[in-house]
């Protein structure tokens, strides 16, 4: 498996490329869905579907254009179609919804969902191998905001315990900022405390 991290937009959003064989997960693609599709040309991969950890605008703005390009599947939870449109930047293009549990098979590559609500009600967290792909749940060094619409602090950090429970040796793929690992974050991230 291999990953690959554009770090696209005005909020510096990670877009995980994710690929096996040629084929390849698109992960939260918020931005410049032609800077996506040329990176997937020149790679020579073809996508299999697309994943969204949430529907904040910065992590699906470039689905729609994306989708037309590209023709694949989209999946996201289905507590995220009721968040305001004014935070998703309009109805989210979606073909599927998926949730806790969930082992979804695509690029040759088994993905697992865990449903980690608290910086919006459908927000999810993306288990591959030994790889966590966080959204907006966990940073490195943080956790994510809960003062806009559906979010909540308590569920937040419920999520997080959850978190913490699983195996040290994940390399956690974070919304923003750099990727870590889960021993690092269990050892110093407050939140995780």
């Amino acid at each position: 498996m291999q990953i690959h991290t554009l770090t696209l937009g005005a909020y510096q959003t990670n877009t995980y490329i994710v690929s096996r064989d040629g084929r390849c997960v698109i992960i939260d693609p918020g931005y410049e869905a032609d800077t996506i599709a040329f990176f997937l040309q020149k790679q020579g991969l073809t996508a299999d579907a697309i994943f969204l950890t949430h529907g904040h605008f910065d992590h699906v703005g470039a689905v729609k254009a994306l989708v037309s390009k590209l023709g694949c599947p989209v999946y996201i939870h289905e507590a995220e179609l009721s968040l305001p449109k004014l935070f998703t930047a309009g109805a989210i293009p979606y073909t599927h919804t998926y949730g806790e549990g969930d082992r979804i098979e695509k690029a040759g590559i088994s993905f697992r969902v865990l449903h980690t609500p608290g910086h919006t009600p459908g927000s999810v967290c993306l288990m591959a191998e030994d790889v966590c792909f966080s959204g907006d749940t966990l940073f490195c060094g943080s956790c994510g905001r809960t003062d806009l619409p559906g979010g909540d602090w308590a569920t937040i950090r419920r999520s997080l315990t959850r978190l913490a429970q699983a195996e040290d040796d994940l390399t956690v793929y974070p919304g923003h900022g750099e990727a870590t690992t889960l021993a690092a974050e269990k050892r110093y991230n407050p939140y995780l405390q």
